[in-house]
């Protein structure tokens, strides 16, 4: 989630909490919302450290993301108490320690001087204490190699593989045998360990498992207790052992660990945890909690050990596998599952090896031209470029391939550097072609000194026609001072000049048509928009990219193996310039159906006002897909999903979309919005004469995403459609309200204008077949357009020849006018949502004042590409 999300999901939550305490919540309620705020503004905070370490020093966007750090929270009267005592506490705790190491150290004197030994130095001195004589408490026993272990004795003790001056924490246990939950409680709470697996008989008889704390002199024994001990040591803002501060989900987290681990083997132990999941998680993301805690690392142990973990949750019901999905994406457990359980990575798995890559060594580079915005067909060479180089602990340069002044702008280049900061692609550093020009003309004019290239004054079309026919240009072996003198007159865009360019000498008879004397600097006297008048020549992306690779340190260049022609040129240009080599990587691009990357073709659509600009959310560039609703998250999950195939096809656009459902699903807000058209009331006896508003979660299974405001009334509003479906005296049910039982249908001229029903809330929601979104009518509803778009273009596969004129869908915007809840205002531009039984949108239009409705552009799910179905033709 990106920085801008957080600060909305934190702003939000903090209206939520002052929201509650206006209005007199109870004290529950507003604790709960309190402590969403604090995880709200810890993610916040750790996004932003975060960003901040990935940034070069001396960045000048540092200073603007430090601003953005949210202040500590302030301590409540229960805390500064806690805290007073707390103190109170580690005073004598730390006075009853003086007073331990001093009867230790005479102790240890006097067993030394009875033995004979030099103080400090003997192989005496108690067995089963640490070097200051106290036993940390802990409890643990040995468990299985397949079962959570949570319950059971501990005790700290030296063991024979005692580490003597370990800096950090070291975790040893039998090879056969890790401490499963410790190990993922360590990651939990982001806790460096270095892990050692060792001989069992090296461990303390009854032992599975030891950590040494830092410097060796203390250790506990257990897998439970090591757990414990990380959960409590991590901030209590984690919610590593449960909620902060509160006891009772402390509590919890132990009762959940113990009933685990006395469950017997996974087989036996599956079924009741399922069914207790299916019921705890109704209301609930986590176990305990607001976040993942060492109760959810413990279930999840226990389930990931099944055959197919995937499958059992599942067929568990909707709680625990939106619960699954949560977990089983976060971090701590996918680091567990791969060094624990050998857990392979998605099928697309871009855990491959670079060749010759070095550990803290590779560097790769994405290089787009700024003649446009990034689309969907540059984001795979993106991510996979960043993705190397944060495999392998190096760095990827961001280089703007500016040797085209025609076609490039300032402004693209500011583009890009905003997109790929939208996908979460921070370089470590951005370079520009064009810093080198000086250093490459030096080159080229080497080139010519040396024989192999020439400047051929031939028209473009006979050149073309010669490298058709596999000959020579009859300039090819010219003399070097007339090549020269024709590369002064380039240089300075004379009339002569800009009739010629320069080639290099590879083979004119190649099989290869990349090495037929490639055309390598060409005259161009438009300014260049960073350089401006003071070059005349620029050298084509094929002689400069391997150039400029070389000379930044480039280990490892990833290309489109679309151009894989290309890839011998690029070797023989270094070969023959004696330039460092670079590896070379080849994978295939994306392609989609219905779907224009030609960035000519797509400026000719905003220049003729077919689109509203780059960022139109029918465009496939980064910015629209992600106005349209894609998440950074779900277009990660789909890259991941392909890894680094290198077969090309064309592909649908239904599996991104399934991947961002299922990233959106589980995590967005729910509101109900009806079309305006056709709207019938329902008049409810038994109703409250009056409206009236109740504080309802915002997602009915997960109440960490806040709350809304839902009102209530006598007489309800339902979509025509399923009004008209209604038969007098059948019962309905109201969502989030209950049931209701219509007793009357009243028609004019055969059309349905009204209903009257009466409630029956002690009605059975299980009992009723049709579940109706509806909105009170009251003066509180909001004007929305529900927006659904089409594909831009009528043809799956666009090539280069086709007229764009004859291919373009002429109507791709549905614009449908709606009624949404009174809640709806507090959507922010960017926010995405599920309105009820309609489908995912996205906010394109947020409220500002009655009379301007709020816009929500659909977002695809997979399955459905409208939300509003059209009509059939």
């Amino acid at each position: 989630m990106d920085i801008e999300k957080l600060e909305a999901a934190a702003a939000a939550q903090g209206a939520t909490v002052k929201s509650l305490k206006n209005s007199g919540a109870g004290k529950e309620e507003v604790e709960a919302a309190v402590a969403g705020l604090v995880a709200a503004k810890k993610a916040l905070a750790d996004a932003i450290t975060a960003a901040l370490a990935a940034l070069p020093e001396g960045a000048p966007e540092a200073e603007a993301l430090k601003a953005k750090l949210p202040p500590p929270p302030k301590p409540s009267n229960k805390d500064k108490k806690a805290a007073k005592d707390g103190d109170a506490a580690k005073e004598a705790a730390r006075k009853a320690a003086e007073e331990q190491k001093l009867a230790a150290r005479a102790k240890k004197k006097e067993a030394a001087a009875a033995k004979g030994v030099k103080e400090g130095g003997g192989k005496g001195g108690p067995a089963d204490k640490g070097a200051d004589g106290a036993k940390p408490d802990g409890a643990a026993s040995k468990a299985p190699a397949a079962k959570p272990n949570g319950s059971g004795a501990a005790a700290a003790a030296p063991v024979h593989a005692k580490p003597m001056s370990n800096k950090n924490y070291e975790l040893h246990f039998g090879a056969a045998a890790p401490p499963l939950l410790a190990v993922v409680a360590a990651r939990l709470v982001r806790q460096e360990v270095a892990l050692r697996r060792i001989d069992p008989k090296a461990l303390p008889s009854g032992c599975d498992s030891v950590l040494y704390l830092p410097g060796g002199s203390r250790s506990l024994r257990g897998c439970g207790a090591i757990a414990r001990y990380f959960a409590r040591l991590a901030p209590p803002e984690l919610g590593a052992y449960g909620a902060a501060g509160d006891a009772l989900s402390a509590s919890e987290v132990d009762e959940w660990i113990e009933w685990l681990s006395a469950s017997g083997p996974p087989a036996a132990a599956t079924p009741p945890l399922l069914a207790r999941l299916a019921r705890h998680l109704r209301m609930r993301s986590f176990v305990t909690g607001h976040a993942a805690s060492l109760a959810d690392a413990a279930a999840w142990l226990l389930l990931r050990q099944l055959p197919a973990p995937d499958k059992a949750c599942s067929g568990a019901g909707v709680h625990v596998a939106r619960w699954w999905g949560c977990v089983e994406a976060l971090p701590a457990f996918k680091e567990a599952a791969q060094l624990l359980f050998g857990a392979a990575k998605d099928a697309g798995s871009l855990e491959i090896p670079l060749p010759n890559a070095e550990r803290g060594k590779v560097v790769t580079r994405f290089a787009p031209e700024p003649s446009g915005h990034l689309h969907i067909g540059h984001v795979k060479a993106a991510m996979l470029s960043a993705h190397f180089a944060t495999q392998y602990e190096g760095k990827m340069i961001l280089r703007l391939d500016d040797t085209n002044p025609s076609k490039e702008k300032g402004d693209y280049e500011t583009a890009i550097v905003g997109d790929l900061q939208r996908l979460d692609i921070l370089p470590a550093k951005v370079t520009h072609t064009s810093d080198y020009f000086d250093k490459i003309l030096k080159l080229a004019t080497k080139m010519l000194q040396d024989g192999i290239a020439f400047i051929d004054p031939s028209p473009k079309e006979e050149q073309q026609a010669l490298r058709l026919q596999r000959k020579p240009s009859p300039h090819r072996d010219a003399a070097v001072e007339e090549n020269l003198r024709l590369w002064a007159e380039m240089q300075a865009g004379s009339a002569e000049g800009v009739k010629c360019c320069m080639r290099a000498k590879i083979d004119p008879a190649s099989d290869n048509g990349a090495l037929r004397d490639p055309t390598i600097f060409r005259c161009n006297l438009e300014p260049h928009h960073r350089t401006k008048d003071k070059y005349k020549v620029y050298p084509t992306y094929d002689l400069a990219c391997p150039i400029v690779d070389a000379w930044e340190g480039v280990t490892h260049a990833l290309r489109d193996r679309q151009y894989s022609d290309r890839d011998h040129q690029y070797v023989w240009f270094q070969q023959a310039l004696q330039l460092r080599k670079v590896d070379l990587w080849g994978f295939s691009r994306i392609n989609f159906v219905k779907t224009l990357l030609s960035k000519r073709k797509l400026q000719w659509l905003v220049d003729e006002g077919r689109a509203d600009g780059w960022d139109d959310p029918r465009f496939p560039t980064v910015a629209g897909i992600l106005r349209r609703g894609m998440t950074v998250q779900g277009l990660k999950a789909f890259i991941l999903s392909m890894g680094a195939s290198k077969n090309t096809n064309l592909m649908g656009w239904d599996k991104i979309w399934a991947f961002n459902k299922a990233v959106i699903d589980p995590s967005v807000p729910r509101y109900t919005a009806l079309l305006a058209d056709g709207l019938v009331p329902l008049s409810l006896e038994g109703a409250p004469p009056a409206p009236f508003a109740e504080t309802m979660a915002a997602h009915p299974k997960d109440e960490s995403l806040g709350k809304k405001v839902r009102f209530f009334g006598p007489t309800v509003l339902l979509q025509a459609e399923d009004a008209a479906l209604i038969a007098e005296g059948e019962e309905v049910t109201l969502m989030s309200w209950g049931n209701a039982i219509v007793r009357k249908a009243v028609a004019e001229n055969g059309s349905l204008k009204r209903l009257d029903g009466q409630l029956h809330l002690e009605g059975s929601v299980k009992s009723t077949k049709k579940k109706l979104t509806w909105l009170a009518d009251t003066p509180d509803l909001v004007d929305v357009e529900l927006v659904d778009l089409d594909f831009l273009l009528t043809k799956d596969k666009v090539e280069e020849e086709d007229d764009i004129k004859q291919v373009l869908n002429d109507h791709t915007k549905f614009v449908h006018r709606g009624r949404g809840e009174a809640a709806m205002r507090q959507l922010r531009r960017g926010d995405i949502l599920q309105v009820e039984r309609r489908g995912f949108y996205i906010c394109d239009e947020p409220y500002v004042r009655p009379g301007d409705p709020i816009r929500l552009l659909f977002v695809p799910d997979g399955k459905s590409f409208f939300g509003v179905p059209p009509p059939k033709k």
